[in-house]
C-alpha cells in the first residue's frame, strides 16, 4: 500500500435492519492511528449519550478508528442509538470512488475531509463499467449488458438490496440511471431513462422512461415517447423532484446544437404534452456534458467546444440552471485544463453537496472545485497507477454514510 492509502474492512449483521454489529481494522498508514489511544480517559468522565453525541461528529473514517479503541467504544459506535445520532448530524463532503480497473470493481475512495484514499469494496457491482447514480449515501448499479440486474448498497456498511427487473426494453441502445433518496425517511427513488433506435429509421427513436419506488418496491413506466432527431444518452440526475436528462442530436443539425436538456415532474409523473418541448438548450457548444445534484440545484459540468471545431474540447465550464436560464459558476483554470495532459473531448465528473470532482478517462488524476469556497485544487495522489497506455479510468461520487440501509 502507498503512504496515504487507508485498508477499510467492515461487516455488517443482516438479521437487523438499521444496526451495524461490527466493526473492524480501519487502520491508518500513519502515526495518526494510535493518537485515538490518548484520548481514552475521555472513557472515565463523559456518559454514554454525550459520548455518542461527540463521536457522531467525527468523520466516517475516524468512527472506524473510534471502534478500535477500547471496548465501550467499540460497543457504542456499533450500537443502534448510535446510528440514529449520525442521521441527525449534518452531511459529509462527498467521496469519489475511482475503480482501478476497466474489468474489475474494485478501487479507491478518496476522503476530501481527511485527505486519505481508501480501499474500499463495492458490493453487488461485477465490473466497473456498470451504471451507477448515487444519493443521501445509497449507490444504485445498473448492470450494462442486458441492463436488467440492479442493486442499491450502502458502500460504506456494505450492505445491500437486489431490486426486481425493471420494465420496458430489455436490451436499449441507451440508458441513464438516477436516483433520489429522502434524508427524512431514506425512501428512495430511482429512474431509468431508455432509448431505442426505431427500426428501419434513423432519425426516430423510442424514448421511456421507468421508475422504481422503494416504499412499493415495484416499478412503473410513467412515459414513452417518440423523439425525432434527438436521442437519450447515459446523462440523467433527479433534482428536487424533478428528473432531467441529456438529449444528443442524431444529426442533421448544426455542431453547435448537438446537445439538450429534457425535465420531466417526478412529483404529477406527468409532462403536460410532449416531453420534447420542455427542451431546454445549453448553454454553449458542447463536447460532452455531465449533470449532478448539488443542494437540489441542477448542475452540470461540459466540455466547452472550439469556435471553429465545436467537437473539439477547449476547456471545461460549469453551469447552474436557474429556471430555464444557465448560469456560468466557473471555467477551469488553463493550468488546472493542461494539467491533466491530453484531455479527451469526454471525461467523467460528478459532484454533490459543494463539491465537484473531475476527472480524464486517461489518467488517474482527480481534480476538485469547492462552490463554497470557488477553488480549484487536486486531491492526494491516487493509488491506482496506469499499467497499460490505453488504460481507462473512471469514477462516481457518494456521501459516506453510516446509519442508512437499502
Amino acid at each position: 500500500m502507498m503512504d496515504g492509502e487507508t485498508s477499510w474492512v467492515s461487516h455488517c449483521n443482516d438479521d437487523t435492519a438499521r444496526n451495524i454489529d461490527e466493526f473492524e481494522s480501519f487502520s491508518e498508514l500513519s502515526d495518526e492511528g494510535n493518537q485515538a489511544a490518548s484520548a481514552v480517559s475521555m472513557d472515565l468522565i463523559l456518559p454514554d449519550d454525550l459520548l455518542e453525541r461527540i463521536l457522531a461528529c467525527l468523520p466516517v473514517a475516524s468512527i472506524f478508528r473510534a471502534g478500535s479503541v477500547c471496548k465501550r467504544w467499540h460497543e457504542l459506535v456499533s450500537s443502534s442509538r448510535f446510528l440514529w445520532n449520525l442521521s441527525q448530524v449534518q452531511s459529509q463532503k462527498p467521496w469519489y470512488f475511482m475503480f482501478t480497473s476497466s474489468d474489475e470493481p474494485g478501487g479507491y475512495a478518496y476522503d476530501p475531509t481527511l485527505k486519505k484514499w481508501h480501499n474500499v469494496g463495492l458490493p453487488c457491482i461485477k465490473t466497473s463499467n456498470w451504471f451507477k447514480a448515487s444519493s443521501c449515501g445509497l449507490v444504485s448499479f445498473m448492470d450494462n449488458d442486458s441492463r436488467s440486474e440492479l442493486h442499491v448498497c450502502n458502500p460504506i456498511s456494505g450492505r445491500s438490496r437486489k431490486l426486481a427487473e425493471p420494465p420496458g426494453l430489455k436490451f436499449s441502445d441507451y440508458s441513464a440511471l438516477a436516483m433520489s433518496t429522502s434524508r427524512v425517511s431514506n425512501c428512495y427513488q430511482i429512474s431509468i431513462v431508455k432509448s431505442k433506435q426505431v427500426p428501419g429509421n434513423f432519425v426516430k427513436w423510442d424514448l421511456s422512461i421507468h421508475l422504481y419506488d422503494s416504499e412499493t418496491r415495484m416499478w412503473a413506466t410513467s412515459s414513452s415517447e417518440v423523439f425525432t432527431g434527438w436521442r437519450a444518452g447515459d446523462e440523467s440526475v433527479i433534482c428536487d423532484g424533478i428528473l432531467y436528462f441529456l438529449i444528443y442530436s442524431t444529426g442533421g443539425g448544426s455542431l453547435e446544437n448537438r446537445h439538450g436538456l429534457v425535465p420531466y415532474d417526478l412529483s404529477g409523473r406527468s409532462s403536460h404534452g410532449l416531453l420534447i418541448k420542455n427542451f431546454i438548450p445549453v448553454p454553449c457548444p458542447l463536447t460532452c456534458g455531465r449533470l449532478m445534484n448539488l443542494k437540489e440545484n441542477l448542475v452540470m459540468v461540459g466540455g466547452i467546444g472550439k469556435q471553429d471545431r465545436p467537437d473539439i474540447i477547449k476547456g471545461i465550464g460549469i453551469w447552474m440552471l436557474k429556471g430555464r436560464e444557465w448560469q456560468e459558476i466557473a471555467r477551469m483554470p488553463h493550468k488546472c485544463f493542461q494539467g491533466f495532459g491530453e484531455l479527451d473531448d469526454v471525461f467523467a465528473s460528478s459532484g454533490m453537496d459543494d463539491l465537484i470532482y473531475i476527472q480524464s478517462y486517461g489518467s488517474s488524476m482527480l481534480l476538485l472545485y469547492d462552490m463554497n469556497q470557488k477553488q480549484w485544487k487536486w486531491s492526494l495522489k491516487c493509488p491506482v497507477t496506469k499499467r497499460f497506455p490505453l488504460q481507462l479510468f473512471t469514477g462516481f461520487s457518494f456521501e459516506p454514510r453510516l446509519e442508512i440501509a437499502p
